[in-house]
């Protein structure tokens, strides 16, 4: 869950009052909440009426969303099977009223947590204001989540939201976290669970849903596809059931094979990885086919491919990314100044271009990554102020960085590409200092200009780029408390230091790191003993504890 904080408060009109004890009890009394048989909910959803139907949607997921069992902690959740109880939705609209109804306050008065929907309207809503003052009078030290559905954060949380203490805050724009993992951040917040335990769990939950309903489907609605232009004999009507075949497939290949691979369950997706690139590879000829098409035939072949390379197998992966370079290449041709079809091609050449730096083909990897590199370059030109592009365009140096430091093609083993790729990222940082992937991304490219200087054997230097990276990675940690993906990191980062200091011979605080780095990656490995790169870290961890002095990173 994201805790968003407001960068400069000065500028806003409107500000929390601090509430004195005997003033908070009157607001108590006249808010019912005194009131032994005042109805309680476990959670109570703001919004602006413009917003009316996702706050329904968002209701009604919440009250019919059941927590995996393990997570099921208190007593009241077990009982209800899974259900967190009851939630409040203002139903009213009463734009002549001077206050917020009786009705409304006792229901905040008996709310434990305040879910925010977040857009430029309730920005504006004096209603959503009043809400979110009178829960935090109520209850200062309840949880109040933010769930932004539209507009940057900047232009849509209400003022009231970013007084006094941080927001929770989840992204269900589709830009953003997208609406499955935005959802998952509102219910991790509302039950007081880990995020990372509940996505597993409810990944895993739907895996088994959906191998229990299509198990013996799959090869059935793959085989329709390839019938559908040969079954429907109106050419409209075969390009809609086109779109609706391939819509499966890509739901199959980017929505499930997420949720799959956050359970390490991609070996089921190969029966059908095969059955829709044979589809695929029967579509010769592009200029039959919509943009809206070739776009997802690309995303496709992108999420395939890059199974496949992570299966360690790179000719496949090599065969798909390929393909997908004739497709936005097709595309970009067709509107090359259109910066979506500039971004997907330049995804194109980035997969191409990994599958070259993994066979160690250091000039062919080359020439992608310029290519990607150059395309990023394009959409800056588009767009100065975009922080995505910021991101792309730090990705270009990143990459061009690691393909010189591992082909040790310059004196410098990327120190450059490095500098430029963090100069970039920290642009994004700026625009979204609590954006936890940018965090993570700064600390990465700190670690590889940390990795070039250990190869000169420059401490200082070395440990300086450790340190930066170390901050960066404990800013995401901050961001995302529970995240075991950032306590490991600052564990890493903790590791690496120490490194440093025995080397330059600061023995005491190499101790004290490798202590701090031990406790976190023992935390680690006690949650999931089977994560072999936690177990690794541990081990090298208590090599270093145990007095030896040869440095192993």
């Amino acid at each position: 869950m994201t805790r968003l904080k407001n960068p400069d408060t000065s500028a806003l009109s409107c500000r929390a009052k601090v509430v004195c004890p005997h003033d908070r009890g009157a607001i108590l009394a006249e808010a019912g909440k005194s009131d032994p048989h005042a109805v309680r909910f476990r959670a109570f959803v703001s919004y602006s009426h413009a917003d009316a139907a996702i706050a329904q949607r968002l209701h009604r997921k919440i009250e019919t969303y059941q927590l995996p069992r393990r997570l099921q902690s208190d007593s009241k959740t077990s009982k209800n099977n899974g259900r967190l109880g009851r939630i409040f939705r203002d139903r009213e609209d009463l734009p002549a009223a001077e206050d917020l109804s009786e009705s409304v306050k006792r229901a905040l008065a008996g709310s434990q947590v305040l879910v925010v929907i977040c857009s430029p309207e309730a920005r504006e809503s004096i209603w959503v204001a009043k809400e979110i003052a009178l829960f935090r009078a109520l209850h200062p030290d309840r949880p109040v989540l933010a769930a932004l559905v539209r507009g940057e954060p900047e232009e849509a949380f209400p003022a009231a939201l970013l007084n006094g203490a941080e927001p929770l805050a989840a992204d269900l724009r589709k830009e953003g976290d997208g609406w499955r993992l935005g959802f998952l951040k509102v219910i991790a917040g509302i039950a007081d669970v880990p995020l990372d335990a509940l996505v597993q769990r409810d990944a895993a939950r739907r895996i088994r849903r959906v191998m229990a309903v299509t198990g013996g489907t799959l090869v059935a609605l793959l085989a329709m596809i390839g019938m559908t232009m040969f079954a429907i004999q109106s050419r409209n009507e075969a390009q809609h059931q086109q779109a609706e075949a391939e819509g499966l497939v890509e739901y199959m290949l980017t929505d499930l094979r997420s949720e799959l691979k956050g359970v390490g369950r991609l070996d089921v997706m190969t029966k059908v990885n095969e059955r829709a690139m044979d589809y695929y590879d029967d579509q010769d000829d592009l200029s039959n086919m919509s943009p809206e098409s070739l776009e997802r035939r690309a995303r496709i072949l992108h999420a395939m491919g890059e199974d496949d390379e992570k299966r360690g197998d790179l000719d496949k992966a090599l065969a798909k990314f390929t393909e997908a370079h004739r497709v936005t290449e097709t595309l970009l041709a067709i509107d090359p100044d259109n910066p979506d079809r500039i971004f997907g091609h330049a995804q194109s050449e980035y997969w191409v271009g990994r599958i070259y730096e993994l066979r160690r083909q250091w000039r062919l990897a080359s020439s992608r990554y310029h290519a990607y590199s150059n395309a990023a370059e394009k959409l800056i030109a588009i767009r100065p102020d975009k922080p995505d592009y910021f991101m792309e365009r730090g990705w270009g140096f990143l990459n061009l960085g690691i393909l010189e430091f591992k082909s040790r093609s310059n004196d410098g083993l990327g120190r450059h590409n490095f500098e430029q790729a963090i100069a970039w990222m920290g642009k994004a940082a700026e625009k979204r200092p609590q954006d936890s992937a940018v965090l993570k991304e700064i600390g990465n490219a700190y670690a590889w200009l940390a990795d070039s200087y250990y190869l000169d054997g420059d401490w200082n230097r070395y440990l300086a780029a450790r340190q930066r990276e170390l901050e960066a990675k404990e800013r995401w940690l901050a961001v995302d408390s529970k995240s075991t993906a950032a306590q490991y990191a600052v564990g890493k980062a903790k590791f690496a230091i120490a490194v440093g200091r025995r080397k330059l011979g600061h023995e005491d605080d190499a101790k004290k790191l490798f202590n701090d780095a031990n406790i976190i990656i023992a935390k680690l490995v006690a949650l999931d003993p089977t994560n072999r790169e936690w177990a690794e870290m541990a081990r090298k961890i208590q090599y270093q504890i145990s007095g030896n002095r040869e440095i192993k990173l």
